[in-house]
């Protein structure tokens, strides 16, 4: 999975040249995600980026390829296969007023670490009464759609949406990949962001320079805790975050086909959860099916449901519906597509939301 190495474009290079006229082009989730690591470490000299091979080899996904070159070793930088040491050092780090971003390689070899985070990640400002805050950024590629063996596909987003303490965002489009990377880094508290493997190599036409004005200059909307409108519709609504997003467009479109107007929310803040935007629609529209490639038993679907339940109960025409992983351990990759959420099982789902009912 190499990607080649291109010359450094306006936003992750370096600054503009006078008189040079911006332009969209057809930039990557990695990209992206790329640029917003370089505009941050050029911005604040207390962020660091490290984990394993993400110094010269620039990471499995080349998310962080030429930061150690241009930044230097000292500020990205490979660290053995340790992943609880890695978590450790960065709890060190940001005690004493670095900004680290560390990645966990793949999703699942996150979990050795997971005692540092939930011990004293989560905890340190409570435990201090707010004295010692932890501006750390744990990045995890994860989620499926790879064909990736075991260890390196997980739907873990549940583990740490269940921590009090920790923010958890799931980006799912080029540009909010950017600003989101960059929002969690500016962020005085712990941030898990879970970057979808399967987006990685998604294209969309932005302008680099352009995001990194519009966010340096305060002009940017904050997303942290903001859901989105990702396709407008009067029918039924589809939730969904990260890597099912374009799985619950894709349905909304062959829904439209069928006659069927389906509204899609792209969470993109997975805590803290925007109430207001997902239950404003599921009021429009009466009926919802929340999308997500996780196991449905416990899951972040699951309070997802129960919120709407709570909150839209009189505006609901049918039960809200799931379409989830399987309660499984994640299958192998002859068989993920079995396993993940597919435009074919939403669509079933939202036959299933009680139309006889409708007026």
């Amino acid at each position: 999975m190499t990607q080649t190495t291109e010359a450094p474009a306006p936003g992750i290079g370096g600054r503009a040249g006078a008189g040079a006229v911006p332009a969209p082009r057809a930039t990557t989730f990695a990209k992206a995600l790329n640029a917003a690591l370089a505009d941050a470490m050029e911005a604040d000299a207390a962020v660091l980026m490290f984990g394993e091979d993400v110094g010269p080899l620039g990471g499995v996904f080349r998310i962080t390829d030429g930061l150690t070159a241009r930044f230097g070793e000292e500020r990205c930088f490979d660290t053995p296969l340790a992943e609880a040491g890695i978590m450790g050092m960065a709890v060190g780090m940001a005690m004493n007023g670095m900004k680290p971003v560390v990645e966990m390689q793949f999703d699942a070899f996150a979990y050795p670490a997971f005692e540092q985070v939930v011990s004293h990640v989560a905890k340190m400002p409570n435990r201090t009464k707010g004295k010692v805050r932890l501006p750390i950024v744990i990045r995890i590629p994860y989620a499926g759609g790879i064909g990736g063996v075991e260890h390196h596909c997980d739907s873990s987003e549940a583990y740490y949406a269940h921590t009090p303490g920790l923010t958890v965002l799931a980006p799912a489009t080029v540009r909010d990949a950017y600003f989101m990377l960059r929002e969690a880094i500016a962020s005085p508290d712990p941030v898990v962001f879970l970057e979808p493997k399967k987006l990685y190599w998604s294209k969309e036409e932005v302008d680099l320079a352009e995001l990194r004005r519009t966010f340096d200059d305060g002009e940017a909307p904050r997303r942290i805790g903001r859901a989105v409108v990702a396709r407008p519709g009067t029918d039924a609504t589809l939730i969904s975050y990260g890597p099912s997003v374009p799985t619950a467009l894709a349905a909304a479109a062959a829904a439209a086909e069928e006659g069927r107007s389906i509204e899609v929310i792209d969470l993109r803040s997975i805590v803290p959860f925007d109430d207001e935007t997902v239950c404003a629609s599921v009021r429009r529209t009466g009926r919802a099916v929340v999308v997500a490639e996780a196991p449905g038993f416990a899951s972040v679907a699951s309070e997802i449901v129960a919120r709407v339940q709570e909150r839209c109960f009189h505006s609901l025409a049918a039960p809200v519906l799931r379409v989830t992983g399987f309660d499984i351990p994640y299958p192998s990759p002859k068989l993920e597509h079995f396993y993940l959420p597919s435009v074919d099982r939403i669509l079933d789902a939202v036959d299933d939301l009680q139309w006889e009912d409708r007026p």
